[in-house]
């Protein structure tokens, strides 16, 4: 023990080994069962690369790990444009690697082209991952033509094998070409990786999630003020790093990251383990951004460690966080000064998964031949000298596994960390999208509605807003499946009454109450004034009452105005200091979705924020079914 009574790096090792003892938990070992790929050249963008298990990328790194390094050739752009009117290339990325797509759609536009006698116009558009895989599954074709992208840069191949397999997919080729590369790493804020002694020895996943599932980790290294392990993961449907996530999960239980199979996540006893993990997981987000978003927002009010212990997000994430940019939305982009606490990205010794950014040219009907053609010349361009520093200033890796010096500096990454792995195939990735369901941790949720007077007025569709939003609901308590506790509530009074109707269907198993609890929603009907601040005091004190430790405890509150009422209520203050009360013992996260434009925003933005949860916009009514639908992936 040091002098000071904390506990040295040597001495914490031991503290937690004897904490593990004491409760009969598994040992620590970081040779158990780790496998780690050693790759002598060709840096850790090839290693990713090398073993090509099902339909990948076809990457000039997988040749650079037998030939050297690559040499990029010189953009030679037209010496004038082509003739008008322009070929269009509309060029999809995801929320994860916008930034580097707009910056290459820049680059490639600032120079004059012609592709078969015509001038190229490129155009960059945002999906989240899982959401563009699945409307690629579909051929696009719930939008017109003109819009349907020509080429599709998901931040990993995994997405291209998924869109492969929903729906026809028939738009999609069996490989595209990487064009940099991002490692999905373990990233915790820099006080905590010390202390738990990660940043000098590098822990196996098994290691990450034995601590996360050990409600005594932080008592064991000297730090009992920390709580729990908070262990944030996107969801697997969604984003990159999700699926990074659950696939190191069950490969720590199966015994390889790198080498696991189909059949190994079918087998009941590895899906009861991985079970077992998804438990310490505090909630799931959409995006890394999401996640943050809310660090940063938990530094500005006291700590990051509040907010999370850790969290599996790419290293593009972290160099942003680390450089004061964040995003409450994965779209808009803030800077502000550095964070005090910088994150530390941590590689897992059993290996650690790289999005590695394919360039797919879509082969769909409404590709005609000069807008495939332009769209591989964009391809091209992004794999030039000049394509690959916009990459490595982005903040990737490019081909041969270089960075941008600063990048390395401010993210703290490891210059070619060993142990870099390609996702796997289709059969692998299809089969743990399959299971999620049946592993995630399960959510206790109330939908808590406003039903003011204002709910009846009519929207752009149509619609009421009571109409609509019941519709988005519907469509949202999808999401949920058997062992998922939902009940729904609705809240408004006449003249100085109490809240009402108050609750409506029970926080109960939705397997067996789905039907009551769709007759309820049904029931619904615009009433008088809008409660918002004693409503929202009253059942978070409820929900905080029946806390689960073993769930994702929450409501979604949905809210078209701002409070007025005649009751006797609480004021914001008062009831933003008992939300945040119930958050550090028994913690209902409250999501909250701002309903036309006369919700009151700042107040939800209060909320969401007190609870460690996430405000939506919704401000533009006919958008509520997309935004809910967005919004469930966080359970």
């Amino acid at each position: 023990m040091s002098s000071g009574g904390t506990p040295s790096r040597r001495d914490r090792s031991q503290l937690r080994q004897e904490g593990r003892r004491r409760r009969r938990r598994v040992v620590w070992s970081a040779g158990a069962a780790v496998v780690v790929l050693l790759l002598a050249a060709g840096g850790a963008v090839a290693a990713a690369m090398l073993t090509n298990r099902d339909d990948g990328a076809d990457t000039a790194a997988t040749q650079a790990a037998d030939t050297g390094p690559i040499v990029f050739p010189d953009d030679e752009p037209a010496a004038e444009a082509g003739a008008e009117p322009c070929t269009t290339v509309r060029v999809l990325s995801s929320f994860e690697n916008a930034e580097m797509v707009a910056k290459l759609v820049e680059g490639y536009n600032a120079q004059p082209r012609d592709v078969e006698g015509s001038c190229v116009t490129v155009v960059a558009q945002t999906e989240k991952s899982g959401v563009a895989a699945t409307d690629a599954g579909a051929n696009f074709k719930d939008r017109p033509e003109d819009e349907r992208p020509i080429v599709w840069i998901p931040d990993a191949t995994s997405w291209l094998n998924v869109a492969r397999y929903s729906g026809g997919g028939a738009s999609v080729p069996k490989q595209g070409t990487s064009l940099g590369a991002s490692h999905i790493v373990l990233a915790m804020p820099d006080s905590l990786a010390d202390a738990i002694g990660w940043i000098d020895e590098r822990p196996s996943w098994s290691e990450v999630f034995a601590v996360a599932d050990d409600e005594e980790a932080w008592a064991d290294v000297g730090r009992p003020e920390l709580g729990a392990f908070k262990l944030g993961k996107t969801s697997p449907l969604i984003a990159s790093s999700g699926e990074a996530a659950l696939l190191a999960s069950y490969g720590s239980v199966a015994g390889s990251i790198a080498d696991l199979t189909a059949e190994q996540i079918e087998d009941d006893e590895v899906t009861e383990e991985v079970r077992q993990h998804e438990l310490a997981t505090s909630h799931y987000m959409a995006t890394p951004e999401h996640f943050l978003w809310h660090a940063r927002q938990a530094e500005e009010t006291g700590s990051v460690a509040d907010f999370l212990s850790a969290v599996i997000v790419d290293e593009k994430s972290v160099w942003d966080y680390n450089r004061g940019i964040t995003s409450r939305d994965g779209v808009s982009r803030v800077q502000s000064t550095p964070p005090v606490e910088q994150l530390v990205p941590i590689y897992p010794t059993d290996g650690f998964y790289t999005a590695d950014n394919p360039a797919a040219v879509l082969i769909g009907p409404w590709v005609d031949a000069d807008e495939k053609a332009a769209g591989d010349d964009f391809v091209r361009y992004a794999v030039t000298k000049q394509g690959q520093q916009i990459v490595r200033d982005a903040g990737y890796r490019d081909l041969n596994d270089e960075m941008s010096p600063v990048v390395q500096q401010v993210g703290r990454f490891t210059a070619s960390p060993h142990g870099a792995l390609q996702f796997p195939g289709q059969k692998v990735l299809i089969t743990a999208h399959q299971a999620f369901p049946e592993v995630r941790k399960r959510a206790q949720v109330l939908f808590l509605v406003d039903v003011s007077g204002s709910m009846a007025e009519p929207i752009a569709t149509g619609d009421t807003k009571l109409a609509a939003a019941k519709d988005a609901i519907t469509q949202a308590l999808e999401h949920f499946s058997a062992g998922d506790n939902v009940g729904l509530a609705a809240f408004s009074d006449i003249d100085a009454g109490p809240i009402t109707p108050g609750m409506v269907g029970e926080v109960a198993d939705i397997g067996p109450n789905r039907t009551l609890l769709l007759r309820a929603l049904g029931a619904l009907k615009p009433i008088e004034f809008t409660p918002l601040y004693s409503a929202v005091d009253a059942f978070v004190a409820q929900q905080a009452a029946a806390f689960d430790p073993d769930r994702i405890n929450a409501i979604v509150l949905l809210s078209d105005g701002k409070n007025e009422t005649f009751a006797p209520s609480v004021d914001a203050n008062q009831m933003l200091a008992n939300i945040s009360a119930h958050h550090h013992h028994t913690p209902v996260l409250v999501f909250t979705l701002a309903y036309g434009a006369d919700a009151d925003v700042a107040t939800l933005q209060a909320i969401a924020s007190a609870t460690g949860a996430h405000y939506y916009d919704a401000t533009d009514p006919t958008k509520v079914k997309d935004v809910l639908g967005d919004l469930v992936t966080s359970f």
